[in-house]
């Protein structure tokens, strides 16, 4: 491929290659990797992330990838959270109060209120705070698109300014970030239909004009 190379880490947990392939779909050079060498020499870097906190995490750790995240965070370039792998950038977690997050984003991953059902699972509308983030770039991102959530968390960072767009299930809750060089979603922009792929593609883009 042509397009930027953009690592997206495989650190055991569930299944990535959909992330993949929907990166590759929108112009990226994008491979799951699990060597920290190739999240080095990467342009971008994707951290996805399904199931719990903690198991993610302790998975992460082991894998030696942590510190390949730090890095990559620390050098600049493009970076993307994705659901759970949004998640590991913060502090701590209400799901496993024990263990500690990456704290790229400082703050605490929060249950849903409770009389909603949990997870979120389903299609929602985000209402976008940053609008002149470039990740929202496009027609598709300019009138509450429609984005799918499997999700019995969000997160409450420290700085409310960091939060990048909310969604409304049994109140406001918080669905993406921007800190610095870090983007991240609470939902799965690659299941997440042509408002998905645009931000995917927009993720290209940013890496591409780097």
């Amino acid at each position: 491929m042509s397009g930027p190379s953009i690592a997206v880490l495989d650190y055991g947990i569930g299944n990535l290659r959909s992330a993949e392939k929907a990166l590759q779909r929108v112009g990226g050079d994008a491979r799951l990797t699990t060597w920290a060498a190739d999240v080095r020499s990467a342009d971008a870097v994707v951290l996805p992330g399904v199931g719990a906190f903690g198991a993610c995490m302790n998975a992460l750790n082991a894998s030696g990838l942590a510190g390949a995240v730090r890095d990559a965070v620390d050098s600049g370039r493009p970076f993307l959270g994705i659901c759970v792998g949004m998640q590991m950038l913060f502090t701590t977690s209400d799901e496993d109060p024990d263990v500690i997050g990456l704290d790229i984003v400082p703050g605490r991953v929060r249950w849903i209120p409770v009389g909603v059902k949990r997870p979120q699972m389903q299609w929602n509308r985000v209402n976008v705070r940053r609008s002149d983030d470039p990740m929202f770039a496009g027609a598709e991102w300019t009138n509450e698109p429609w984005v799918y959530f499997v999700h019995s968390l969000h997160g409450v960072p420290d700085d409310p300014d960091v939060v990048a767009a909310t969604c409304e299930y049994g109140g406001t809750l918080n669905a993406a970030f921007r800190a610095g060089n870090v983007f991240a979603t609470q939902f799965h922009p690659e299941k997440s239909g042509s408002a998905g792929l645009a931000l995917l593609a927009n993720f290209v883009a940013v890496t591409r004009g780097r």
